[in-house]
């Protein structure tokens, strides 16, 4: 994007303690959370990591010891479980590092961009699942994912019917990001390129708003786009943490 409209957007992958629970109130609660490192520390943590032996990439049981760990871990909501023993994550990172897809690290995906740890991305939908809406309707209703990237949160929100936009600003990994979600048959997500601080209106309100991306504050849009009942959960600037952290937003009816 060039000119004078707003500045883009950077992905800011959160961390999350298991030991803390987010603050929820009517406008924005800061949960101090301090950012995922960024691409080189995904980068480190690719080349540390052991992988178990004996098990096969395509055979399921990596993929369960990952789910038995987010179950440890908090993770309740049955759906949300069986969505990540379903989606195969090794099919969204390089080849080079599939072997590594189902610990819990985050892992380069191109263009100075991350593939967030599992626990992040449990975490933050989990949240959204304990949203007023979807407490009530028992699924995420309509929901907008900011950030796209490689496709996996996507892949994931689209077992989690019934509507799943997801808008991206990277024209490479929106591209990447379809042709991943093809490869892996996940139909009925509305793919958009375009400014995810604009959001994307035409299928507004959203009972689900999470984001990959995030920048100095929840840009209006997003607000204007959230249901009543509904839950926003995304990254912002935190000052005084020196970095960015997790921030819900319900909007009470």
């Amino acid at each position: 994007m060039t000119g004078d409209g707003p500045p883009r957007a950077k992905r800011f992958p959160a961390q999350w303690s298991s030991n803390t629970r987010p603050a929820v109130a009517s406008g924005t609660a800061r949960n101090p959370l301090r950012p995922q490192a960024l691409l080189h520390q995904a980068a480190q943590d690719a080349a540390r990591h052991v992988v178990p032996t004996g098990l096969g990439l395509d055979n399921g049981p990596m993929r369960e010891r990952m789910v038995g760990r987010l179950r440890n871990e908090g993770i309740t909501t049955a759906s949300l479980l069986a969505a990540f023993s379903a989606v195969p994550r090794h099919r969204f990172v390089d080849t080079a590092l599939a072997i590594q897809a189902y610990e819990d690290t985050s892992l380069p995906i191109g263009l100075g961009q991350t593939i967030s740890k599992p626990s992040v991305v449990a975490r933050q939908l989990q949240w959204l699942f304990d949203g007023a809406n979807a407490s009530r309707q028992g699924h995420l209703g309509r929901t907008l994912e900011i950030g796209t990237g490689c496709g996996y949160q996507t892949a994931l929100l689209a077992r989690l019917p019934p509507t799943v936009i997801s808008i991206e600003r990277l024209q490479p990994l929106h591209q990447l990001a379809r042709r991943n979600l093809d490869a892996v048959g996940v139909p009925g997500v509305r793919l958009v390129h375009g400014d995810g601080r604009l959001g994307h209106s035409p299928n507004a309100p959203y009972d689900s708003i999470v984001a990959a991306a995030g920048g100095e504050d929840i840009p209006p849009a997003w607000l204007a786009q959230l249901a009543l009942g509904g839950r926003l959960v995304a990254p912002t600037a935190m000052p005084d943490l020196a970095g960015h952290a997790l921030v819900i937003v319900d909007r009470i009816p």
